[in-house]
């Protein structure tokens, strides 16, 4: 007789409760209406008008329950309550679907309604769940026109959006709170729902290159509401959830629900980026799609490549595998046209993605793609003086064990072994510890010499270790560029071509650590006389016969007096002070309208590389430099079309200099060597100057990081290096 006393009292004040609070709820209640329409999930025409004409509680109710899958009581303690409504939830595979909670709030509570679901786990996050459990995705929408936090009227209603990775019988455990300590004892916050999942339809793509053979593109797809398709938290191989796009070739599918979409479309820089609407009718058909290219350097002999990629660490996840597969890699190097990928195993995943290492192109390359294992020495080893790239290796363990742990940590020596091998090598991500405030290049200032780039290369590039055979060869053959700030990384080249040494430089994207968003942003087009293959390709940059940048502008057969960068040493000779002529095909693409993104975005701010940092003013120009010593005293502005360009620049050399081309914030050319009279390269005294005293700030910083049984190693390698530049300075007499 109590008990139901109280029930018939708490229903009593429920209903006053209710009925003061009409005007809050109604408002509310027409929120849901115009929020329902932005989330593809409106009222009919007749439950709009009701809801128009709605004027109490129990109005409300009559019009949105229908609707409801959920009820939730927040009680006066604050606990809550959670219980199912009559409305039997259907799902959709691999698409959302929005459902109404009704919310009975007797605590006034004005904090945000939070679920969960151990069925909607994040990738990242799971240890011991089962791929399999994890097939749900949920959400309360939090848009406009509704408030972030409950209104603290007695009655509300929410949207609960929910994504299934599946289709048949599924089931899920939700749980609701409105902050710590709300959940109700006894476990009423949370229920078990069984869902029918409907299934979705199979859309097939048709992609076509510029030549109507089939290929593989980058796809990103997403509904009216800008959410995209498939879902990336529950995606896994060749799909990457940090990812946007998909890749698809022609004959390949992805599987949509019933709707209207928009799908963007790209391969690689040197493509057209395009995107148009299409419906999904539930029942499957095909996308078809015909690519154009602005520009092929591969027709010109030109061969894209990105010397730093990654299949493990990073953004991508270590469960199911520990890391992703060759296959996957591949897919994403077709999808950029990236014609030479350099899949670098290092420290994440190293035991585990060493198996892939054959020293030659793995057996997914399908020509001219070419997949290739070497190794990046990050997070072993020396790398706290500055990380590695090891490309070309026939030999990918460092002698006196079988994993990472028992590498060099002096740079110097892991070089010595790379080098006998055959390996061309260069530091990564070379930015890194050598940042400036100064935007002049080059310029004076001091780096801290304190991070993982380029640091230990003012040592290393003064040496020669032997190669095969035991020939002497330089110890470091190139600095990377384009996945740090371009000042960093320019400044400290310049600087040791100014006092004769003949490094080069080349493109990474450093894929998916500093750039997650493709492969391929950062490029090296090597220059190729016969078929394409990785050896040579390595030997094209090891040469310098090649240009680095974003592939959104290109400088092609730079040459200088006839002779080509990159053959015969780079090298020319000439018996007195006087001009030279150079030439250059130059292109870039532009969009007519600027991207305002760009708009006093600082140097040191990603993207650091791109098109849209040479653009002149609001036009579509673009200037492309000659270089003396690393100061331009030569420039035309060509239009960013995509047309190439023919262009030609004399220029007075007044002593061994090196000369080089760039379209700066986009590309850059390897150098040229100009002897006057014979003599070498010694540009600057205050450059060498420069070099000596980035010696002594790298000493500083790094001596702490080198093992006893190297540090005399290092002492000498250090000694070296001081000397050399003593040497060049008072070999310089030009300031």
């Amino acid at each position: 007789m109590k008990l139901l006393l109280k029930l018939v009292l708490g229903f009593v004040l429920l209903g006053q409760l209710l009925a003061n609070d009409d005007q809050s709820v109604v408002l509310n209640a027409r929120q849901i209406g115009d929020a329902l329409d932005v989330v593809g999930n409106p009222l009919t025409q007749s439950e709009k008008e009701k809801l128009k004409n709605a004027r109490t509680a129990t109005d409300v109710s009559a019009i949105l329950d229908s609707r409801s899958i959920l009820e939730i009581v927040i009680n006066p303690e604050s606990r809550v309550k959670v219980g199912s409504l009559s409305v039997m939830p259907k799902l959709v595979e691999k698409g959302w679907t929005s459902y109404l909670i009704k919310i009975v709030n007797e605590a006034g509570v004005t904090a945000p309604l939070q679920v969960s679901s151990e069925q909607a786990l994040p990738l990242a996050n799971a240890a011991k769940e089962s791929l399999a459990d994890r097939w749900l995705k949920l959400d309360v929408f939090r848009g406009r026109p509704l408030a972030k936090t409950l209104s603290g009227a007695s009655l509300e209603y929410r949207i609960l959006q929910l994504y299934s990775r599946d289709s048949g019988r599924r089931s899920a455990k939700l749980e609701f709170d409105v902050g710590q300590g709300t959940q109700d004892l006894g476990f009423r916050s949370e229920i078990l729902i069984n869902f029918n999942c409907e299934s979705s339809a199979d859309m097939m793509f048709e992609v076509l290159d510029e030549n109507n053979e089939p290929t593989i593109a980058a796809f990103e797809i997403r509904d009216m509401l800008g959410r995209i398709y498939p879902d990336q938290a529950k995606r896994v191989a060749p799909d990457m959830h940090f990812h946007p796009q998909i890749y698809r070739g022609s004959g390949e599918t992805v599987r949509l629900p019933k709707g209207e979409y928009v799908i963007g479309y790209s391969r690689g820089p040197e493509y057209f980026a395009g995107e148009r609407k299409f419906f999904c009718d539930g029942n499957g058909g095909k996308l078809s799609f015909k690519l154009k290219r602005w520009i092929d350097p591969s027709k010109h002999g030109w061969w894209s490549g990105d010397h730093h990629i990654h299949a493990a660490g990073c953004a991508h996840y270590t469960k199911p595998t520990k890391g992703i597969h060759a296959a996957d890699m591949i897919r994403h190097c077709i999808g950029e046209d990236l014609k030479i990928g350099a899949n670098l195993t290092w420290g994440p995943c190293f035991d585990y993605q060493k198996q892939f290492f054959t020293g030659k192109d793995d057996k997914v390359s399908k020509y001219p793609y070419l997949l290739r294992y070497d190794i990046e020495v990050s997070g072993f080893g020396s790398h706290q003086s500055g990380h590695l790239c090891l490309l070309r290796l026939k030999n990918q363990m460092f002698p006196g064990g079988k994993s990472k742990h028992h590498w060099p940590t002096l740079g110097l020596n892991t070089l010595r072994w790379a080098k006998a091998q055959g390996a061309l090598v260069g530091p990564a991500h070379s930015g890194w510890g050598l940042r400036c405030e100064s935007k002049d290049l080059p310029n004076y200032e001091i780096p801290p010499f304190d991070s993982i780039g380029a640091n230990e290369y003012i040592v290393d590039v003064t040496h020669k270790v032997p190669g095969p055979g035991g020939k002497l060869v330089p110890a470091v053959d190139f600095l990377s560029t384009v996945d740090t700030p371009i000042v960093w990384e320019l400044n400290i080249w310049y600087h040791t071509l100014n006092v004769g040494y003949r490094t080069r430089i080349s493109g990474e994207t450093d894929f998916p650590c500093i750039y997650g968003e493709r492969v391929g942003l950062g490029r090296s087009y090597v220059k190729m006389d016969g078929k394409l293959n990785y050896e040579n390709w390595c030997e094209g940059i090891r040469a310098g016969r090649n240009y680095t940048g974003d592939g959104r502008s290109h400088l092609m057969d730079f040459t200088v007096s006839g002779i080509e960068v990159g053959t015969e040493g780079s090298e020319i000779s000439i018996e007195r002070a006087g001009p030279v002529k150079a030439s250059v095909k130059a292109a870039a693409l532009l969009p007519e309208v600027p991207d305002k993104s760009f708009n006093g975005l600082p140097y040191t701010a990603k993207p650091y590389w791109h098109i849209e940092r040479a653009r002149i003013g609001d036009g579509r120009k673009v200037k492309v430099e000659l270089l003396v010593n690393g100061y331009p005293v030569k420039d035309v502005e060509i239009v960013a079309d995509g047309k190439i360009n023919d262009l030609e620049f004399n220029v007075n050399i007044d002593r061994s200099s090196w000369i080089a081309v760039r379209v700066f914030g986009s590309s850059h050319s390897n150098p040229f060597w100009i002897l006057v009279d014979d003599k070498p390269v010694r540009a600057s005294k205050r450059s060498a100057l420069w070099c000596l005293k980035s010696v002594e700030k790298c000493w500083t910083q790094k001596e702490r990081f080198i093992s006893k049984n190297e540090l005399e190693d290092a002492r000498l390698a250090y000694d070296h290096a001081r000397n050399e530049y003593q040497k060049r300075i008072e070999e310089c007499v030009f300031e």
